[in-house]
C-alpha cells in the first residue's frame, strides 16, 4: 500500500513532467496578434500547476503559502542553471495584473470573514501595534543599523532604509491566518487592524521622506492631505457603503436574484473600493479589505439563499421573540458563509498567482556577494525585531503571534525600496540589501507563524 509520502512524491513527479511538457511547447508559439495572449495562457497554466504542487508542504506541517512562495523562487531562478523561459513571466503585464487581482481578492475574502464590531473592540490595541511597528523599525533603520552597517551614505539614504523597514505585507499574514482557520481570533483582528493603520502610517513616512529628497523640506500640507484622505476613505467607505449597499442589492435582486447577480455585486464592490483606494494613494488591498467589512450578510437578504433559510425564516413569526432573534442571527451567519463560498473558487484561481509571482521577484544571485549577505542579515534582524516589539503592546493575547504577523514586507517593501532607487537615493548595493531583507522576511514568516498558531 502506498503511503501519503509516496503518493505526494508521485504527484510531484507527475506535476514536474507536465511542466516539462509545457516548457517543450513554448517554441511552438506563433507570431501574431494572439501570440501574446496565447503565451500568457501558458504562463498562467504553469503558475497554477506549480501552485497546486506547492500544497505538498502541508504534509510537513507548513502553510501552503510557503510552498507557493518557494515554487515562485524556484521558477524565478531557473535561469541560474540555464533555463531562461520563465524570465518572461515576470515581464508579462497580464500576469502582473492577475497577481494584483489575486491579492485584492484575498483581502476581500478576509474582509468578508471579519466582523467589524469585533475589530472595534481591539481598535486601540491595533493602533498601538501599528504605531510601535512603524516607529521602532524606522528609528532603528535610520539612526542605528543604517549608519552602523552602511557607513558613508547620505542621511536621505538612511531615511529610505528606515522607511522600507516600516512596511508590512498583510497579504502573506492574512493567507496564513485564513488557511489555519484563525481569522476570528483576537490576534488576527489586531493584526488586520494594525496592518491597515500601518499602511497609512507607512504612506505618510514615504511621502515625508520623498518630499525631503526632492524638495529639501517637508510639505505639511501634503502630509495632512494624505492623513485626511486615508481616514475619510476608510470611514466613508464603511459608513456610506453599509448605507447604500442594501438599496443597491435590493434593486439588482429585482432584475435577477440568482447567484450570478450576487457574485457580480460582491466582486464589483470589492474592485470598486480597491480602485478608489489606489486612486487616492492607498494600497488597493486596503480598499478591498474595507469592501469585505461593509458587505454584511443582511445586504443579500433579497437574493436567493440556501433552501434551509427559505423554509425556516417564515416560521420565525410563530417563535418566542428571543428564540426568533437567535435563529435569525444564525440564518444571517449562514447566508454570510454562502456569499463567502461564492468567492472561494475565484480565490483558488487568482490568489496563488500572487504568491508564486511574489516568489519570482526573489533573485538568488543577490546572495552571491558575502558582504551584501552579511549586511542584509543585520538589516533583516532589525526588521524582525522592530516588528516583534509591536506585539508587546497588543494586550492580553499571544504577543509573539501578533509580532510575527507584522513581520513580512513582501511587495510593499519592494515598492518602498524601488521608490528610493528611482530617486537615486540608494545605490545598487543598498537596493540589493533591502531586496534580501524583503525576501527573508517574506519567506521566514509563514513557517514561524504557522508553528506558533498550531502550538
Amino acid at each position: 500500500m502506498l503511503t501519503r509520502h509516496h503518493c505526494g512524491m508521485k504527484a510531484f513527479l507527475y506535476g514536474i513532467g507536465l511542466l516539462y511538457l509545457l516548457w517543450l511547447a513554448v517554441p511552438a508559439a506563433h507570431a501574431g496578434g494572439s501570440a501574446v495572449a496565447g503565451q500568457t495562457f501558458l504562463w498562467l497554466a504553469i503558475i497554477l500547476i506549480a501552485a497546486r504542487l506547492a500544497v505538498l508542504v502541508e504534509r510537513i506541517g507548513m502553510p501552503s503559502v510557503l510552498g507557493e512562495l518557494l515554487v515562485g523562487v524556484l521558477l524565478g531562478n531557473l535561469s541560474l542553471v540555464g533555463i531562461q523561459m520563465f524570465e518572461k513571466i515576470e515581464a508579462d503585464p497580464i500576469i502582473t495584473v492577475l497577481a494584483e487581482l489575486g491579492v485584492v481578492i484575498l483581502l476581500f475574502q478576509i474582509g468578508l470573514e471579519t466582523n467589524l464590531n469585533e475589530m472595534k473592540r481591539v481598535g486601540a490595541r491595533a493602533f498601538a501595534v501599528a504605531v510601535v511597528g512603524v516607529l521602532a523599525p524606522f528609528l532603528l533603520g535610520t539612526y542605528v543599523v543604517g549608519p552602523w552597517l552602511l557607513p558613508g551614505l547620505s542621511f536621505n539614504a538612511y531615511l529610505f532604509i528606515g522607511a522600507t523597514l516600516t512596511a508590512t505585507s498583510v497579504g502573506i499574514t492574512g493567507r496564513v491566518l485564513r488557511d489555519l482557520g484563525q481569522l476570528h481570533s483576537a490576534e488576527s483582528r489586531i493584526i488586520l487592524g494594525a496592518a491597515v493603520i500601518d499602511d497609512v502610517l507607512g504612506l505618510i513616512i514615504l511621502a515625508v521622506v520623498s518630499s525631503l529628497v526632492k524638495e529639501g523640506q517637508i510639505s505639511a500640507l501634503a502630509v495632512g492631505g494624505i492623513i485626511f484622505e486615508a481616514v475619510a476613505f476608510l470611514a466613508g467607505a464603511i459608513f456610506f457603503g453599509r448605507l447604500l449597499a442594501p438599496h443597491l442589492g435590493r434593486f439588482l435582486s429585482r432584475i435577477s436574484a440568482g447567484v450570478a447577480m450576487k457574485l457580480t455585486l460582491l466582486l464589483s464592490i470589492g474592485l470598486l473600493l480597491a480602485w478608489l483606494a489606489h486612486h487616492i494613494g492607498l494600497a488597493a488591498i486596503v480598499g478591498a479589505f474595507a469592501a469585505g467589512l461593509l458587505l454584511e450578510p443582511v445586504i443579500f437578504r433579497d437574493f436567493d439563499k440556501p433552501l434551509i433559510d427559505d423554509e425556516i425564516r417564515p416560521l420565525l413569526a410563530d417563535m418566542p421573540p428571543a428564540t426568533a432573534e437567535k435563529v435569525g442571527a444564525m440564518l444571517d451567519r449562514h447566508a454570510g458563509h454562502h456569499h463567502q463560498a461564492l468567492m472561494e473558487p475565484l480565490g483558488y484561481v487568482f490568489v496563488p498567482v500572487f504568491f508564486v509571482f511574489t516568489g519570482m521577484q526573489v533573485k538568488l544571485e543577490t546572495l552571491v556577494d558575502p558582504k551584501v549577505v552579511l549586511i542584509a542579515l543585520g538589516i533583516t534582524l532589525v526588521a524582525v525585531v522592530g516588528k516583534l516589539v509591536s506585539g508587546l503592546v497588543a494586550g492580553p493575547v499571544r504577543k509573539w503571534v501578533v509580532g510575527w504577523g507584522m513581520v513580512p514586507r513582501g511587495e510593499v517593501g519592494l515598492i518602498f525600496a524601488m521608490v528610493g532607487r528611482q530617486l537615486d537615493v540608494i545605490n545598487e548595493q543598498v537596493f540589493s540589501v533591502m531586496l534580501v531583507m524583503v525576501m527573508l522576511t517574506t519567506l521566514l514568516t509563514p513557517p514561524v507563524l504557522g508553528r506558533l498558531l498550531r502550538r
